[in-house]
């Protein structure tokens, strides 16, 4: 901060001040009063609140950074989870920044979703002494894109919250624009609170923030940091095991990479990302379909290369859609996106994939260069681990099912699933990064019971939740309900759980084969099954995870559990919810859904 007064010179005692002179001598004395609070260790005169809402992790982590930066800037900061924070708590902040994700289509995140509930009461108090600023994480690939942030954006304002900065809607690349918004915002607030600049929190292209004075914080200074989204660490995959029989329907598998001397360290719970490679074979059906042969180049690379490694060419995106129904206007497509309907067109697209919806669109469709600005980047595929790091502290597992489906003429893969399955080499490498989440992992206290529910690749954490149990002697006990369609077909890992519970590591297994029987049986019937034992676990503390289909097995296992807490306790549905909220709020009832 400049010692002289805007005209610089000094201002005669007499003399009247000057709009810009009063308002330089106000942060002049502010800056003073700061600092000398600084000086004397007394506290900053400013504190903001970090409310976070996420479903993986990114937005706690962001939150994280922000408190660092905060800090770093002399303020004072605090990250909490949404669903923590009440309505009166939140009117007796004064400066708040919303970090949020979006779940499914335009969902609130788990833990956001009872603080949403609660704001929207026509009870809530009014907040014209709170200043807000929101940043939301999406994909654009869905309609609802960062639907979170708006409508968390909009009520703020509704409540009479000052907006200090326009809220930001970040992409699944959501560092630059993150690193941005942060900036912004941070650098505005230590303005207004009269702390000198200087001190700035920046994320960098490593993906991690790093305060004044080189130290940086939360997921960054974890062991193994530098390996992430624009950095990822090349692993060899060791293990690639069938898991389910030849017979079955599906196609689940077992993998192991070496974490080598990547000083990678992870929790049970964690996911890792895997960055896959497109199907050279699909790149040249691509290419043949606009009429390319293989020869061009986009900034200096072969176009091979691009589409192989930086282009999402399976799934459709937006942009491409309605550049083809533009081109196109009596294609198929055209036609079902003219009746405005999104589930006829989610139904019309389930299965399709941008070559064919290029040979839908017939002469009319794109040549490569109007086709490559509409193809989306090629984005990680996140899957739960299925390891414990004190179990297997230099490899991670995975258990994923291969995506596979067609007939002979035209066949469909997974971009990741397949990728693994088919196109890595023994020993070949795959580059991965981890994605820390701490909101998913084994219970802080080892006696507490821990319930289970995860039919499918749904048992991935689940696994290693039960490794790291065993192997940290816990002695909570451990309930998982497990189910696919054919015992015999289906039942992965069956030794490895057999083995947990002669070892009395598992103490209830029930399992769920759909298609053993004329009626079918899920997961969720189990639980009801068992209502008056699984109520009684849950009164003893016991905390209940959940892992796989977000769409129906999710919302099916929730409404069981709910029915179990209901005719247990006999107090109606409004208490049942009751009960399970506060599960939520202290961590008892948590999801990993996709």
């Amino acid at each position: 901060m400049s010692l002289l007064p805007p005209t610089g010179s000094l201002i005669p005692v007499d003399a009247p001040f000057s709009q810009a002179q009063e308002s330089w001598l106000a942060g002049f004395i502010a800056g003073i009063a700061a600092a000398g609070k600084r000086a004397s260790g007394g506290a900053p005169t400013t504190t903001i609140d970090v409310l976070f809402g996420t479903q993986t992790g990114n937005a706690e982590f962001l939150a994280d950074e922000l408190v660092s930066g905060a800090k770093a800037r002399g303020l004072g900061g605090r990250a909490t989870a949404l669903d923590a924070v009440t309505p009166e708590q939140l009117a007796g902040m004064s400066h708040v920044l919303v970090v949020t994700s979006t779940y499914g289509e335009g969902e609130m995140p788990d833990n956001a979703g009872l603080f949403w509930d609660a704001i929207q009461a026509t009870t809530v108090p009014r907040l014209e002494g709170l200043q807000y600023a929101v940043l939301g994480l999406g994909d654009t690939s869905y309609d609802e894109f960062c639907q979170a942030g708006k409508l968390l954006d909009t009520r703020f304002e509704q409540l009479g919250a000052t907006r200090i900065h326009d809220r930001v809607d970040c992409d699944v690349d959501y560092e630059d624009p993150a690193a941005l918004w942060t900036a912004a915002v941070l650098d505005r607030l230590a303005a207004e609170a009269g702390v000198q600049p200087g001190a700035t929190t920046a994320v960098a292209a490593t993906g991690t923030t790093t305060a004044a004075g080189g130290a940086s914080a939360s997921r960054a200074s974890r062991p193994g940091a530098q390996w992430n989204k624009r950095n990822p660490y090349p692993s060899t995959l060791v293990e690639n095991r069938l898991l389910s029989s030849p017979r079955s329907a599906k196609e689940i598998r077992h993998y192991e990479f070496d974490l080598g001397d990547s000083g990678i360290e992870y929790s049970a719970g964690d996911a890792l990302a895997v960055v896959p490679v497109n199907d050279e074979v699909f790149v040249g059906e691509l290419l043949e379909q606009v009429g390319a042969n293989g020869s061009e180049t986009l900034d200096g690379r072969p176009v091979t290369e691009v589409l192989r490694t930086d282009r999402e060419i399976r799934t459709p995106s937006k942009d491409l859609i309605a550049d083809l129904v533009q081109r196109a206007p009596s294609s198929e497509l055209a036609a079902v996106v003219s009746h405005g309907d999104k589930h006829e067109l989610d139904r019309w697209l389930w299965g399709r994939d941008v070559l064919d919806l290029l040979r839908d669109a017939g002469p009319a469709a794109p040549g490569l260069d109007e086709l490559l600005p509409n193809l989306r980047p090629l984005q990680a595929r996140q899957y739960s681990i299925s390891s414990s790091p004190l179990a297997h502290p230099d490899r991670i597992h995975l258990t994923i099912a291969s995506v596979r489906y067609g007939d002979p003429h035209r066949m469909y893969a997974g971009v990741a699933s397949t990728f693994l399955a088919d196109r890595v080499a023994p020993d070949g490498t795959v580059d991965v990064y981890l994605q820390p989440n701490a909101s998913f992992g084994v219970p802080a206290d080892p006696s507490a019971p821990m319930i289970m529910v995860g039919p499918g690749t749904g048992i991935a954490p689940f696994r290693g939740f039960l490794h790291e149990r065993a192997v940290s002697g816990a002695t909570g006990r451990n309930w998982l309900f497990f189910g696919d369609q054919h015992r015999d077909t289906d039942f992965v890992y069956e030794d490895e759980l057999t083995e947990l519970q002669e070892q009395g590591v598992l103490d209830r297994l029930d399992l769920a084969f759909s298609r053993e029987q004329a009626e079918k049986v899920y997961v969720q019937t189990r639980m009801l099954e068992q209502a008056p034992e699984l109520y009684s676990w849950l009164e003893d503390g016991g905390h209940l995870y959940v892992c796989g289909d977000a769409s129906r097995m999710a919302k099916d296992v929730e409404q069981a559990l709910l029915a179990v807490i209901a005719s247990q306790r006999g107090k109606g549905e409004d208490d049942a919810q009751a009960y399970l909220a506060d599960m939520r709020r202290g961590k008892r009832y948590v999801r990993d859904v996709y």
